[in-house]
C-alpha cells in the first residue's frame, strides 16, 4: 500500500458546540453533529409527510404526522441502540449491560433501527386501528434522508472509516490504527451517504410520486425499500473497514443485509398476494 503523506488529514470536530469546562463531567460533552443528524432526519421526514398530505398522497394531517413520528422516533432510537449493542458489541454488553445507555459515546445500528421502526409501525397501526401496509409505505418513503444525514455525521466524527487506498481523494483518519504511517483510507462514510441515502431516496420518491404502487399494492414500496437499501449497504461495505469480526467471510453489515433482502422479498410477495386476493 502506497503511503499518502499528502492526503487530507481529517480534522473535523464531532461537536457543533462544546460544553464549557465547568460542565466537563456531564456525559455528552456538548452538542454533537451526530445528534443533529437525527434531528435533521426527523424534520425532513415530517416535511415530506406533510407534503404528501397536501398533495393528497397521504391521509395524515399535521397532528397525525406528529403522532406517527413519535412512534417512529422511539423505534429508531431504541432499535438502533439495542441493535448496535446486540449485533456489534455483544461481549461488551455482557460485561457491562449499562453500556446500552452510554449514547454520548456513539453507536447505532441501522439494521436494529429498521427493526425498531417496523415494530413501532406495527404498534402505531394497532393503536390507531389502521392497516400496517400503507403506513409502512409512507415510512419507507421518508427514511433515506435520515440515513444520509447519519452517514455524513459518521464522516464528521471520523468514525467507520474505509479500507486502505491510494486514490487521490483518500483521507487520513487520526483514529485509524495506521494513521501515523500516513496511509489514506476510503471516505466510505460519504459513499454510504450517497448509496444508502441519496440513491435510495431518489428511488423511493420516484416510486411514491410517479406510480400508483402505494394505492394499488400497499406494502410493496416498503419491501422494495428494504431490498434496495440492503444492496446499497452490501456494495458500500466493500469499501468500509470492518468494525467487528467477519461472519462467514462477510462484514456484519453485509451479513445482516442478507436478512433485509429476504424480508423485503417476503413483504413484496405478501403485498402482491394481498392484491391478487382483492381482485
Amino acid at each position: 500500500m502506497e503511503i499518502f503523506s499528502t492526503a487530507w488529514v481529517h480534522d473535523l470536530s464531532p461537536f457543533l458546540w462544546k460544553f464549557p469546562p465547568s460542565w466537563e463531567n456531564w456525559g455528552p460533552g456538548g452538542l454533537r453533529w451526530y445528534g443533529i443528524s437525527y434531528l435533521a432526519g426527523f424534520i425532513t421526514a415530517y416535511s415530506l409527510l406533510l407534503c404528501a398530505y397536501k398533495k393528497n398522497r397521504s391521509p395524515y394531517d399535521k397532528e397525525q404526522i406528529l403522532n406517527l413520528m413519535t412512534f417512529q422516533i422511539i423505534g429508531v432510537l431504541l432499535g438502533g441502540r439495542i441493535g448496535f449493542a446486540l449485533l456489534y458489541r455483544t461481549e461488551e454488553l455482557i460485561n457491562d449491560p449499562f453500556m446500552i445507555f452510554y449514547v454520548w459515546q456513539g453507536g447505532m445500528a441501522s439494521h436494529g433501527g429498521f427493526i425498531g421502526v417496523i415494530l413501532a409501525t406495527l404498534w402505531y397501526a394497532k393503536k390507531s386501528h389502521q392497516s400496517f401496509w400503507p403506513i409502512a409505505d409512507l415510512i419507507a418513503s421518508v427514511v433515506p434522508p435520515g440515513l444520509f444525514f447519519g452517514r455524513i455525521a459518521n464522516f464528521i466524527n471520523g468514525e467507520l472509516w474505509g479500507r486502505k487506498t491510494d486514490i487521490s481523494w483518500g483521507v487520513l483518519f487520526p483514529q485509524a490504527p495506521d494513521f501515523a504511517l500516513g496511509i489514506a483510507r476510503h471516505p466510505s462514510q460519504i459513499y454510504a451517504a450517497l448509496l444508502e441515502g441519496l440513491i435510495v431516496f431518489i428511488y423511493v420518491q420516484f416510486r411514491f410520486w410517479k406510480s400508483n404502487i402505494c394505492q394499488n399494492t400497499p406494502g410493496r414500496l416498503g419491501g422494495e425499500f428494504l431490498v434496495i437499501y440492503a444492496f446499497a449497504r452490501i456494495i458500500g461495505e466493500f469499501f468500509r473497514e470492518p468494525d467487528a469480526s467477519l461472519i462467514i467471510g462477510m462484514s456484519r453489515g453485509q451479513f445482516y443485509s442478507i436478512f433485509l433482502i429476504l424480508g423485503g422479498v417476503l413483504v413484496i410477495f405478501l403485498a402482491q398476494k394481498r392484491k391478487s386476493h382483492a381482485l
